[in-house]
């Protein structure tokens, strides 16, 4: 019995994504904007899911850009009452801090960060990919040799916006 292979190669082979191919440079004003759904875009464009050569185990996302960190919003109280933990390693010694406590201190960038490290696969590549992301508390950045593009999450959904 004789088989027919008509297939061309390419149909027969799944093509795979090269890491860090083609990246650009995206830049996200978060001002006004809610934590989680922006953070979940911010995600998305991290890991590459908007590419058409999206491939899981590598990285093959853009650079996200955040500015204006410090006026990023939280729904309901979530602001006063939502807690972030560590531990320093020694015995007792777990931390606890609200988002409020963090915008004191002048860490609001620390929020984002969190907020999307959250939604990024665990592990190396996930920490690969959190790489790729630079949040600045205020409207200034260093990043205008690499042309980023202006991404408005704002305008994608009307919930984006907090009221």
């Amino acid at each position: 019995m004789t088989v027919n292979n008509t297939y061309k190669k390419s149909q027969d082979s799944t093509q795979s994504a090269k890491s860090i191919q083609e990246q650009k440079f995206i830049i996200v004003d978060a001002s006004g904007l809610v934590v989680g759904r922006l953070a979940a875009k911010i995600a998305s464009i991290l890991r590459g899911k908007e590419k058409t050569n999206f491939t899981p185990h590598s990285i093959t996302g853009d650079f996200v850009i955040v500015i204006n960190a410090e006026k990023v919003k939280f729904t309901a109280k979530k602001f006063k009452t939502k807690k972030y933990w560590r531990h320093t390693g020694f015995p007792g010694g777990i931390k606890c801090l609200t988002p409020y406590q963090l915008s004191i201190k002048g860490q609001s960038s620390e929020i984002i960060m969190k907020a999307v490290d959250g939604m990024l696969p665990s592990g190396p590549l996930g920490r690969e990919m959190l790489r790729n992301l630079r949040v600045y508390n205020s409207a200034e950045h260093h990043h205008d040799a690499q042309n980023p593009t202006i991404l408005n999450v704002g305008n994608l959904n009307r919930k984006n916006i907090a009221n």
